[in-house]
């Protein structure tokens, strides 16, 4: 598999589209919300609108009934018929609000507004100063052919989807101005690591080359402690090269994936880390049953060799490591400073760091974490702040 991409800006897309993601979500939902409040407001106002101008026709069809009642009302030993027309529906109640005649189509009447609509009808209620066969008041009611509604939603909809379409595409451009400082400032991070890491290679081959070459036997004491400590400090740094070399350069290398036999690599990768052990007064717990796994042994190293450096570099001094080999799950495990559960899911972020006393870049995590995706394998982390911390591999 070739990887014809930088990592480092791969990790800071996934990354940057994080970031986009959740300022979008925002975003788009104060857009909408604000659309929504927009259109509540538009659509009661152009109801208001359409009452309004309905109010005359409907006072002057209350006119014309008022004066048939008062018709009525003085022929009511010859007239016994309760006054129609073809252009509304009509209903009149009493001083008590109580029925007394009704053609309405829609019985739900108020009276403490003078025209209102509902269920497709509108109501107009006129009072009366005259109680003409016991009237107070008449209720005048028209069909509402819902001409004006559907304008109003034609409106709404259109100009609702060409405003939301126009502030996201405002929204994108925001965005990406403002993370454009932070992608320009990882590109040059990237690029420093890269020339970082070229540098490093021959005085840190010459170093270690050295360092195996001297012969202990002959040292005295104090030499010997000294030794020591150049080959602790030599093997960090050797660390943190292997992740910047696999970062800038090993990644675009094809994957030539075998059976590996994963307790014998563990073994090896304790025995190179063994120093580093020592010189925090760590002890280590092996628990390793026999297992194995098909994939670049190049990559399971960097991963296990994470795994391993951050349980010492987060250790307590005279503190516990462990490692525990089943079939298809490997555990690492220490006594260390842990991390707060707010911060596990970033702690796979790319230069991210949880300790400001502990050196590096931050990418051994990012690492891991790109390797583990590439083979399907899952990872589980269990933390508790000054307690330690669990990494957990499954496949």
């Amino acid at each position: 598999m070739l990887v014809s991409k930088s990592k480092g800006i791969n990790s800071f897309l996934k990354s940057e589209k994080k970031s986009l993601f959740r300022f979008l979500t925002l975003y788009v939902t104060m857009i909408v919300l604000m659309i929504v409040l927009l259109s509540a407001y538009y659509y009661q106002t152009q109801e208001k609108l359409m009452l309004s101008n309905q109010r005359a026709s409907l006072f002057k069809y209350a006119y014309i009934h008022a004066k048939r009642l008062k018709v009525l009302h003085h022929f009511f030993d010859e007239r016994v018929e309760y006054p129609r027309d073809p252009r509304f529906t009509s209903a009149i109640y009493d001083v008590a609000f109580q029925q007394i005649f009704s053609l309405l189509k829609n019985e739900h009447v108020r009276f403490d507004e003078e025209i209102y609509r509902r269920d497709k009808h509108i109501h107009f209620v006129k009072s009366l100063d005259d109680f003409y066969l016991g009237t107070k008041y008449i209720i005048i009611e028209v069909e509402d052919d819902g001409i004006w509604e559907q304008l109003i939603w034609k409106n709404i909809i259109g100009y609702g989807l060409g405003t939301f379409f126009f502030f996201l595409l405002f929204g994108l451009y925001l965005a990406k101005l403002f993370l454009k400082p932070m992608r320009d400032s990882i590109v040059l991070l990237d690029r420093f690591i890269k020339d970082t890491t070229h540098e490093l290679n021959t005085p840190l081959s010459s170093i270690l080359a050295n360092i195996e070459m001297m012969d202990t036997d002959v040292m005295v004491e104090k030499n010997r402690k000294k030794l020591k400590r150049m080959t602790i400090a030599a093997k960090t740094v050797s660390v943190l090269y292997k992740d910047l070399t696999y970062l800038t350069l090993e990644q675009e290398k094809e994957n030539k994936d075998e059976t590996i036999d994963i307790k014998q690599l563990v073994k090896s990768r304790i025995e190179y880390f063994d120093i580093l052990l020592h010189s925090k007064e760590l002890e280590y717990e092996l628990d390793l049953e026999d297992a194995s796994i098909f994939m670049d042994k190049r990559k399971l190293t960097r991963v296990i060799d994470n795994l391993i450096s951050n349980a010492i570099k987060y250790n307590k001094r005279q503190g516990t490591l462990g490692i525990h080999l089943r079939a298809n799950k490997l555990t690492v495990w220490d006594t260390g400073i842990g991390i707060k559960e707010r911060k596990i899911p970033y702690m796979f972020d790319r230069y991210t760091r949880f300790n400001d006393s502990e050196g590096g870049f931050g990418v051994g995590l990012s690492i891991v974490e790109n390797i583990i995706d590439e083979y399907d394998i899952r990872i589980e982390v269990i933390s508790k702040l000054d307690e330690g911390t669990k990494m957990v591999l499954k496949w």
